[in-house]
């Protein structure tokens, strides 16, 4: 996908999502545009892969675009910013997990950081206790 067509579907995935699920991660747009399969994911969160980068299948240039591209268009939604720390799933030590081979807190954080519409998960708490 060229960064144009990479553009739109960032865009139009960071509006679907914050409709649905009134919050947007990178991790769940990875997933839909089929850049990290769901198996490497829960790799990831079982700490059976290093830093989440390796999972994905898409270069670095790229990776950095969707976050940049997410941030971007979560903004222009008004959406507010929430760090997410991740940690290993299973048993033992719940380990802080990684994003990024370098570990670098700007990288880290651009990955770690969900855009929230409260108000959006607001109508799907009242819609959801309503049926």
């Amino acid at each position: 996908m060229n960064n144009a067509d990479l553009e739109k579907e960032v865009k139009r995935l960071v509006h679907l999502n914050s409709y649905e699920k009134g919050l947007v991660c990178t991790v769940d747009i990875m997933l839909q545009l089929g850049y990290l399969t769901k198996k490497d994911y829960e790799n990831w969160r079982f700490g059976r892969i290093e830093y989440l980068e390796k999972a994905c299948n898409i270069n670095l240039s790229k990776l950095t675009l969707i976050n940049k591209l997410i941030r971007k268009y979560s903004m222009d939604l008004n959406l507010e910013s929430s760090w997410t720390g991740y940690n290993q799933f299973g048993k033992g030590i719940k380990r802080k997990l990684r994003f990024s081979k370098s570990g670098k807190k700007s990288i880290e954080d651009s990955y770690a950081t969900h855009y929230i519409d409260k108000k959006r998960i607001d109508e799907l708490k009242k819609n959801k206790t309503s049926m």
